[in-house]
Formats: C-alpha cells, structure tokens, sequence
C-alpha cells in the first residue's frame, strides 16, 4: 500500500497532466512544506510527517481566512477553502464530538482533574491516547473547560 506522501506525488502528476492549476499548486506547495519539514527534523518522511505539516496547513490556511474574512476578501476565503478541502483528502477523518466527549470523560477520571489549573494533565492524558492524532485539541480544550470548575 502506498504511503500518504507517494499518493500526494502520484497526485501531483495526475492534476498536472489534467491541466488543473489549482490543484497542482496547492499539492506542491504540500510537497515542499513535508521536503522542508523532513530537513527541518532531520526525519525521513514518513506518515506521521506528512500528517502533521498537512494539519499545520491546513490550520494555517484556516487561521488566514479568518483574517480575510475581518478584512472583507471573499476571494482569498474561497481559494483558501479550495486548498483545505484538496489537502483534507490526505488526512484522516477526525472523531466525532460523542467519541471525544467519552474520552474527555475518561481522562478527567483518569488523572482526577476538580479544577481548570488541571487541565494540562487532562489534555497530556488525551495526547497518550492511540487516537490522540484524531482528536482536534482544540475543541477539546473548550470541552474540557465546561467540564471543569
């Protein structure tokens, strides 16, 4: 079975072949963010880098239209949520908000967090956790939050 990156490669000849521009740029931007990613950490590319430098992208990109969005660019938010959608094909898809709640659930009793100064150990219990990669930490903080005094 190929590895995210060779598919992401193999897609970049497919979307150069059809002549579809954005696609094309938006993969190789990809390609070059893990190349850059792999020198940075000194780490062969492998699943789990590819996985993150597409997260950090696809952040990044959502982080920027938010930004267009206060300053009124429709047309930066539209081609930025074209490249989030080409780049999300690569990554798994997140839990559910009922799974994550459970998790929380767990890990609050787990660590026996009673307060928000606690946090931190709730959140580092959830990233020991096998689907840690699955979670968006980000709304988990919210919930964890409401779930805590």
């Amino acid at each position: 079975m190929a590895t995210i990156y060779e598919t992401l490669r193999a897609d970049i000849v497919v979307a150069m072949k059809a002549r579809d521009a954005v696609t094309t740029t938006a993969l190789r931007t990809a390609d070059a963010a893990i190349k850059r990613a792999e020198m940075d950490t000194n780490k062969p590319i492998d699943d789990a880098l590819v996985l993150t430098t597409l997260r950090k992208a696809v952040k990044n990109l959502a982080d920027a239209n938010v930004e267009f969005a206060k300053g009124g660019r429709a047309d930066l938010i539209a081609a930025n949520e074209n490249e989030i959608r080409i780049l999300e094909k690569y990554l798994p898809k997140n839990l559910d908000a009922a799974t994550v709640e459970v998790l929380v659930d767990a890990a609050i009793k787990e660590t026996g967090a009673a307060s928000k100064k606690e946090m931190g150990k709730v959140i580092g219990a959830l990233k020991k956790h096998p689907d840690a990669a699955l979670i968006d930490f980000g709304a988990v903080s919210k919930i964890v939050q409401a779930k805590l005094p």
